[in-house]
C-alpha cells in the first residue's frame, strides 16, 4: 500500500491514508508530504471531502468505519489489487505469482531492470534498500519512434481472496502452489483453480503473453491446460526448459537453458529456495530484453531484501561471546523450513534458536502438522502468541499457541510458550552462548524482538 501511495503521488494524485500504528513505513511517507494517521487518531476514519477514491488493502475488514464512510459518501472503492490492475495499463505488466518467494523475486527483477538500465517501476511487499524501498517509478515509455514501447511495471501477485485476478499481466512467473489462505480457499484443488484463472489473464502468444512456472512444485499440468500464452518452465530437474543450478557450497548459481549453459553467478543469498527465485528473475530480465551477462553482473550485486533471512547483527552473551541475530518473514511450514535448512546449511550456528510467531489462528490450524514438522532443525522454538489479524472470534478460541508447542514437542522439537515479547528477549539474554544464531521468524510484529534484543546490547541492557 505505501509503494501504491509513491506511485499515485508521483503521477499527481493526492494520496492520504491511515495505518493501525507507527512505523519506519509511515514515517517515509510523511517526509513526503502524504498525510497518514495511525492507531485512535480520529483522522485515521476520515475521509477528505475532496475525496475521490479510496483503496482499502486486504487488511482492511468490510465493516471499517472508514470504508463505511466512504460507502455513504458514494465514492469508489477499489482493492489494493485492483488499483495495481489499473497501474499496470499501457505497460508491460510482469505479475510476480506464487505462495512463496514473490517479494524476493519481484525486488531481484526489479535491481536487474535497474542495473540493465531498463528503468522499470515496479512495486513489492518488502523494502529492497538497494532499490530504496518496496517500489519504484520508471518511465512511462522505452525508446522513441519505432523503438518506443511500453514502459515495464512489476508487481506481485498475491493469491489471497483471488486479488491477482484483478491485474493485467503481459508475463507472470507462478514461483509454487501450495496450501494456505485456506480460511478463503476450501482446498489444495481451490488454489489450484485460482492459478489456473489468474494464468489465463494472459494474453495469447501472438501479443507477447509469456509464462513462466515452476517445474516442480508449480500444478503446471493442472495450470497450464488450455493456455493461448508461451509456457516455459524452470527448476533444477534437468528437464526443465529453464534448469537451475546452485553449488550451495561455492555460493553460486548458474542457468542453463534447453541443456545449453547461459548465465552463471555468485550469489549473497544462501538456501536453494533463493537460486530458484534467482532463477526466475533472470528468466524474466532477459524475457524483458536484458543480456545474460548483465542480469549475472547484476544478480551478483544484489544483497536481499528487508525481513528476508535478514542479519541485525550480534549481542554479547553471559559466556564472554557473540550470538547473531537474524530477522526473517517466514510464516507458511515450507517457508520456516527452507529458511532454517539455508541457515544451518550456510552459518552452521552452534545452536539455532527460533522464536515463531504463527500468523492468523486459521493458518495455525490448518497447517498444524506442517508446522510441527518445519522446526525439525531448530535446538529451540519459542512460540509468542498467535498474532490475531482478520480470523473471527470463534476461530481465536479453536487453537491457541500452546497446541503448537505440545505438536512440536511430540515430534521431538524442543519448544515453549513465552509471552509478551519483553519477556522472550529477556530469556534469551539469559540462555544464548557463544556462536548461538537466533532467528526471529513470522509476518506479524513479532520482529520487535530481534531489534529490541540487539538495542538492548548496544545500550547495555536494562542500564
Amino acid at each position: 500500500m505505501s509503494g501504491l501511495a509513491r506511485i499515485m503521488q508521483d503521477r499527481g494524485a493526492v494520496p492520504s491514508g491511515a495505518d493501525a500504528m507507527e512505523s519506519e513505513v509511515v514515517s517515509d511517507l510523511r517526509s513526503s508530504g502524504i498525510r497518514i494517521a495511525t492507531g485512535d487518531d480520529p483522522l485515521a476514519e476520515d475521509i477528505p471531502g475532496d475525496c475521490e477514491l479510496v483503496v482499502c488493502s486486504a487488511a482492511i475488514r468490510p465493516d471499517d468505519p472508514a470504508l463505511e464512510r466512504a460507502r455513504a459518501a458514494n465514492l469508489r472503492i477499489l482493492t489494493y489489487a485492483e488499483a495495481v490492475g489499473l497501474a499496470m495499463k499501457g505497460r508491460t505488466g510482469v505479475s510476480i505469482a506464487g505462495t512463496h518467494g514473490k517479494s524476493t523475486t519481484t525486488s531481484m527483477l526489479a535491481h536487474c531492470l535497474v542495473e540493465c538500465g531498463m528503468d522499470p517501476s515496479y512495486i513489492a511487499g518488502a523494502r529492497c534498500p538497494q532499490l530504496g524501498g518496496g517500489w519504484r517509478v520508471g518511465a512511462a515509455n522505452l525508446g522513441s519512434g519505432e523503438d518506443s514501447r511500453p514502459g515495464i511495471f512489476v508487481a506481485e501477485a498475491c493469491e489471497f481472496n483471488r486479488s491477482f485476478h484483478r491485474h493485467r499481466p503481459t508475463i507472470a512467473l507462478i514461483n509454487n502452489v501450495e496450501e494456505d489462505h485456506l480460511d478463503f480457499y476450501g482446498s489444495i484443488d481451490e488454489i489450484v483453480e485460482s492459478f489456473r484463472d489468474f494464468a489465463r489473464l494472459l494474453p495469447p502468444t501472438k501479443d507477447g503473453g509469456r509464462l513462466l512456472i515452476a517445474h516442480e512444485g508449480g500444478h503446471r499440468r493442472e495450470i497450464c491446460s488450455g493456455l493461448d500464452c508461451e509456457i516455459r518452465t524452470f527448476g533444477f530437474a534437468p528437464s526443465a526448459d529453464h534448469q537451475i543450478v546452485h553449488d550451495a557450497a561455492a555460493g553460486r548459481i548458474g542457468i542453463m537453458e534447453d541443456g545449453a549453459f547461459v548465465a552463471g553467478w555468485d550469489t549473497m543469498l544462501a538456501g536453494d529456495h533463493n537460486a530458484l527465485n534467482a532463477g526466475a528473475a533472470a528468466i524474466l530480465a532477459h524475457w524483458l530484453g536484458a543480456s545474460w551477462d548483465r542480469i549475472a553482473g547484476a544478480l551478483e550485486t544484489f544483497e536481499g531484501v528487508e525481513r528476508r533471512m535478514q542479519r541485525l547483527g550480534t549481542v554479547d552473551t553471559r559466556d564472554g561471546g557473540k550470538a547473531v541475530v537474524i530477522d526473517d518473514y517466514g510464516h507458511h511450514p515450507s517457508e520456516c523450513e527452507a529458511t532454517l535448512r539455508a541457515i544451518r546449511t550456510s552459518m552452521r550456528p552452534r545452536r539455532l534458536i527460533c522464536v515463531f510467531q504463527p500468523h492468523q489462528h486459521s493458518r495455525t490450524r490448518f497447517l498444524l502438522e506442517q508446522f510441527a514438522r518445519a522446526f525439525g532443525r531448530a535446538d529451540l522454538v519459542i512460540v509468542p502468541e498467535i498474532h490475531f489479524v482478520r480470523d473471527s472470534e470463534e476461530e481465536r478460541r479453536r487453537i491457541s499457541a500452546s497446541d503448537l508447542v505440545d505438536r512440536l514437542r511430540a515430534t521431538g522439537t524442543t519448544a515453549m510458550h513465552a509471552h509478551p515479547f519483553q519477556a522472550i528477549v529477556e530469556h534469551l539474554e539469559e540462555v544464548l552462548c557463544d556462536e548461538d544464531l537466533v532467528v526471529v521468524m513470522g509476518a506479524g510484529p513479532v520482529w520487535q524482538i530481534g531489534h529490541e534484543l540487539v538495542a538492548r546490547n548496544l545500550h547495555g541492557g536494562d542500564s
